[in-house]
């Protein structure tokens, strides 16, 4: 019985590979289109899309179109091609507005853009360009079904992007460039006001400014000593139980003792 089963199932196979390779090959349109949409049934994405890019062409302004279209698109995500999901989504939108598929076709391309996000420690124009797709889903369709996956999807775009700046203005304190620290760190919070990041952000910015004062020339020392206190003040004022209490009063009692210098000799 076991054998039987077997060998039915390598002749069901060798018969469904040879349907497909004559679907292939056949001039008719209409044998594609039955074929193409029998295998996408079947989750056999990449062979559907195969025959799909045969006839998409052909149909174009007939009934069948519409459902062709989308699930040419689809096919494309299904095997995770996000770069022709996302174009060929837009485009079933964009042709179909009015489709009761058009809403799920924005949000798919949305999410391939999505997807198509890399790593915070890479370029980020693909993210920006996410977030702009799905912020135009959110426009057009702000009762959507959708819509709680996209405020997830567009929480992480936004984590990653302050991540990224984040440490570019870390990595300015790392090779002792501080005062572009200083800088990177102002511009960040202004940025990001509501950051996860932000403790650690003033908490940098504070040591840059120490480390720029205590190391300055006699003719800069004195600015850079009030400049660091002041972030001091902001931060301890901001985080009076921070884990970085201990290091930053430290800091604060050398910048202290520094500035009382200064005041003694004027």
């Amino acid at each position: 019985m076991k054998n039987f089963l077997v060998t039915l199932l390598i002749i069901t196979s060798l018969s469904s590979c040879g349907e497909y390779h004559k679907a292939l090959k056949s001039e008719d349109v209409a044998v594609k289109f039955a074929m193409g949409t029998k295998l996408y049934d079947a989750g056999k994405y990449s062979k559907a899309n195969r025959l799909f890019e045969q006839v998409v062409p052909q149909y174009r302004g007939k009934p069948q179109a519409e459902k062709l279209m989308f699930m040419h698109a689809n096919s494309y995500y299904m095997q995770k091609d996000y770069y022709l999901s996302a174009y060929r989504f837009e485009q079933f939108e964009t042709a179909y507005p009015k489709s009761e598929k058009a809403e799920e076709a924005l949000f798919l391309s949305a999410k391939s853009y999505f997807e198509l996000s890399p790593v915070y420690s890479k370029e980020q124009q693909e993210t920006r360009e996410a977030l702009d797709k799905l912020q135009l889903f959110i426009d057009k369709y702000p009762q959507s079904e959708y819509i709680s996956q996209v405020n997830e999807m567009v929480k992480e775009l936004d984590f990653k992007l302050e991540k990224k700046e984040f440490e570019i203005a870390k990595q300015y304190n790392r090779i002792t460039d501080y005062e572009a620290s200083i800088k990177s760190f102002d511009n960040f919070l202004l940025q990001f006001p509501g950051t996860s990041f932000r403790e650690e952000a003033m908490f940098y910015r504070l040591d840059a400014a120490y480390k720029l004062a205590i190391n300055s020339t006699e003719r800069k020392k004195e600015m850079r000593v009030n400049n660091a206190m002041a972030f001091y003040n902001s931060f301890k004022k901001s985080y009076p139980n921070s884990q970085h209490l201990s290091e930053v009063d430290a800091m604060n009692n050398e910048l202290a003792t520094l500035a009382q210098q200064y005041n003694t000799k004027s």
